[in-house]
């Protein structure tokens, strides 16, 4: 059974290690990105997905079967998320909706879903 926890860090190379700025400029006109070190490692992409998952994402029934979606006006995060999914050995779908003021990304998994639930370790209550 895994335990989670909350952690807080603070640093001043936070910024250099993510690839954006915390403050001032909002992360859609950074266009942010998940950085190559967490892209490039199987465990940081899964826990990753996790946390995206877990705050902009969403679990849901459609005509009875389960999805799960992630959504996003960030284009690179998008892209990001829908190799992401695919490296770990999903198939997802990526939907652009054009909607004021900027165009909202959706990336859905409709299949095996309860496997990639229980792959990045999203809880289920």
């Amino acid at each position: 059974m895994a335990t989670y926890c909350d952690i807080s860090c603070y640093s001043n190379s936070l910024e250099k290690l993510l690839g954006w700025r915390a403050k001032g400029v909002s992360k859609y006109k950074q266009n942010v990105r998940v950085p190559d070190w967490i892209r490039k490692n199987t465990e940081y992409t899964i826990i990753c997905l996790r946390g995206l998952f877990e705050t902009d994402g969403s679990i849901y029934l459609d005509r009875g079967y389960k999805m799960a979606n992630f959504v996003t006006i960030i284009p690179n995060l998008a892209k990001d998320v829908l190799k992401m999914i695919k490296d770990i050995g999903f198939e997802a779908r990526l939907y652009c909706i054009k909607t004021k003021p900027v165009k909202r990304y959706t990336i859905r998994i409709s299949k095996n879903v309860n496997n990639f639930i229980d792959t990045i370790g999203l809880k289920k209550d």
